[in-house]
């Protein structure tokens, strides 16, 4: 079977120099993310949401500041501050960081909540180790709190929250 069909392909897959007639790699291989990484658009897309961050931390932070200076429970404060800085990141995140991305808005907003509520959760956890185990101030420690938890709140949020692919 020196020249038959059945020889070359089999020849093709033995062969380093021959071309390969290999499936294309899956969308979630390490050669499409080091692709995704090189995009100026996705690190533009990181600065619109960074800087939507600082505004949201800006703001979770005024409203901790004047919870705790109400004499509200670091905690409580800490939720009703996660609930401010929810509506205004996610007003910003929609209308300009994510701006391009088609999507209801309802569901968008589900999955931002989803994700926003499993970050306030860790950085929650974060908090009460800081103030309770560590002896933090809880303004500083609040401020860490949601720095630890902001690269899986922007992944999160740009695949799953206003992600164009849905599952």
């Amino acid at each position: 079977m020196g020249n038959s069909r059945a020889g070359s392909i089999n020849s093709m897959a033995t062969r380093p120099d021959t071309i390969s007639a290999a499936p294309a790699q899956p969308a979630g291989s390490l050669a499409v993310a080091l692709r995704e990484v090189r995009r100026a658009s996705n690190w533009a897309q990181l600065m619109r949401f960074a800087a939507v961050g600082a505004s949201g931390y800006l703001v979770n932070l005024a409203v901790f500041w004047l919870a705790i200076n109400a004499k509200v429970e670091y905690r409580a404060a800490a939720a009703a501050a996660f609930g401010v800085a929810l509506v205004n990141n996610f007003a910003w995140n929609r209308l300009w960081t994510f701006r391009d991305t088609p999507g209801r808005i309802h569901g968008q907003a589900l999955r931002f909540v989803v994700v926003s509520a499993a970050a306030f959760l860790v950085s929650l956890a974060v908090l009460s180790v800081l103030v309770r185990a560590a002896g933090e101030p809880t303004l500083l420690a609040q401020a860490v709190a949601i720095l630890a938890v902001t690269p899986m709140s922007f992944l999160a949020n740009k695949l799953w929250s206003f992600g164009t692919s849905r599952a």
